[in-house]
């Protein structure tokens, strides 16, 4: 595999390149009676568009006594309306050859479709029809339940997602953001057409939703399908807030399953992190940058300007890896968030080496013993990132739909290239010893977790 460095110099260059040749977008926004929000932005020299709905309720919405709701209600909605057979549905939409998908998330939930400018208003229809009309029949519900139970079987495979999972019950004890999105099987095997019908009426509300359009759309013509389509949609009776008036509370602690069947050992390490709109939202991705991401798979080490990285590749006996893969990564929600490392390793591997050089690649952070250097690449790769999605509307309305439901406003691509580039390594410093230094740390392993430091010590590593 060849490797290209991006660097700030052409990284910029492109940017400015792509500003130079591409028509400049257009974004508008409006907000209905019921407090539903319109946002559109045109890519000229485009036919196509993708419109989409996006919710401020997912799972964190659901009722602790049902949870795993917001996610059912996901795969009743393709399953017929009052005005649509689940037959007549499809055949609709494959007619006319649009893309319709949706996903839950812990904060919200989405429809969204790409289709032909021309049949936008028929696909808003469609979208109006799935969010406020599904039929919910028993028997539709009874056939869901047996596939999102397959769903959970899949998912419990899948060692990166469980211990994610397990790392926000523990970090979020007893809280909304701690439960799963699918719901314990326990749970999903009770949910019922009441849970279903009580969620949309508490949750579907006009002003914890937006309608997005982008590429080839006209903004006031998407106003007065929003009007015709949403706006017998009600507002929320008190204002909502994601979490009421109390921030949700991180814990420092852990949970260890050894699973000695498994040939690796999958661990994710956490701090509290930065909610959507925190003023260093975007610090924190270039300090994650800097720690980096490895797979053993790729075959770089000795070369890799990430230490993290060449520890991973080389810090074990003999030179041999003490590590898989690893991740630094940041997860943000709307008013707190979990950032760390995640890694994987092989089941015999001694994971205190790895841990230790996590510790160590936090404590150069807060040191301030990295290089301005290592902050423009980092602050690069993110730019480089934005660049990259700028020509796909999906992506954009992805970005555009999460932005105003978690946050109630939307940076441009061009303000957030100010701000990442705007960052210092002071502002990274800083920031790592503001979020980094003496705190709380939550953890998360399957696998032989014998070999993982005691929590005690990982709480100790906090002071490095």
């Amino acid at each position: 595999m060849i490797r290209r460095t991006i660097t700030k110099k052409n990284t910029l260059r492109s940017f400015q390149r792509y500003l130079q040749t591409a028509p400049i977008p257009t974004f508008q926004t409006s907000v209905l009676r019921n407090g539903l929000t319109v946002a559109s932005e045109v890519m000229p020299g485009t036919r196509t568009a993708t419109v989409g709905v996006w919710i401020n309720a997912g799972s964190r919405a659901d009722n602790p006594k049902n949870s795993g709701t917001a996610h059912f209600l996901e795969h009743l909605a393709f399953k017929g309306t009052n005005r649509r057979s689940q037959a007549n549905l499809e055949l609709e939409i494959e007619n006319l050859g649009s893309q319709i998908n949706a996903y839950t998330s812990r904060e919200n939930t989405v429809y969204y479709t790409k289709c032909l400018s021309k049949d936008i208003d028929q696909n808003v229809d469609i979208l109006s029809d799935l969010l406020t009309k599904s039929k919910l029949e028993e028997r539709a519900i009874e056939n869901e339940r047996h596939v999102i139970l397959q769903e959970s079987d899949e998912v419990d495979k899948m060692f990166d997602e469980v211990v994610f999972d397990h790392l926000h019950a523990v970090a979020y004890r007893n809280q909304d953001l701690g439960r799963t999105i699918l719901g314990p099987r326990e749970l999903i095997k009770t949910i019922d057409r009441n849970d279903l019908v009580n969620y949309i009426t508490t949750n579907y509300k006009g002003d914890r939703m937006a309608l997005i359009g982008v590429g080839c759309v006209d903004h006031n013509e998407l106003v007065e399908k929003a009007e015709k389509y949403f706006g017998n949609i009600k507002q929320s009776e008190v204002p909502f807030k994601q979490n009421g008036e109390d921030l949700p509370i991180f814990y420092g602690d852990e949970i260890r399953i050894q699973d000695d069947s498994l040939p690796t050992t999958h661990c994710a390490l956490a701090v509290e992190g930065v909610s959507w709109s925190a003023p260093d939202f975007f610090t924190a991705s270039v300090a994650n940058g800097i720690v980096g991401t490895w797979d053993r798979s790729v075959g770089i080490g000795s070369n890799s300007p990430s230490p993290l990285a060449v520890t991973a590749a080389l810090g074990g006996p003999n030179n041999t890896p003490v590590a898989n893969n690893y991740m630094a990564y940041t997860t943000s929600y709307a008013d707190t968030g979990l950032m760390g490392v995640y890694f994987s390793a092989d089941k015999d591997a001694d994971l205190k080496l790895f841990v230790d050089a996590v510790f160590q690649e936090w404590a150069r952070l807060k040191s301030g013993k990295i290089t301005d250097e290592e902050v423009e690449r980092s602050k690069a790769q993110l730019k480089a990132s934005l660049v990259l999605a700028l020509d796909d509307s999906t992506a954009i309305a992805e970005d555009i739909g999460r932005q105003l439901v978690n946050t109630g406003f939307r940076l441009s691509p061009e303000e957030v290239f100010e701000r990442v580039e705007s960052i210092t390594k002071q502002d990274v410093v800083d920031w790592a010893n503001y979020r980094l230094k003496d705190k709380p740390i939550a953890v998360s392993a399957i696998g032989n977790v014998k070999n993982l430091p005691s929590h005690e010590y990982l709480t100790k590593g906090m002071s490095l």
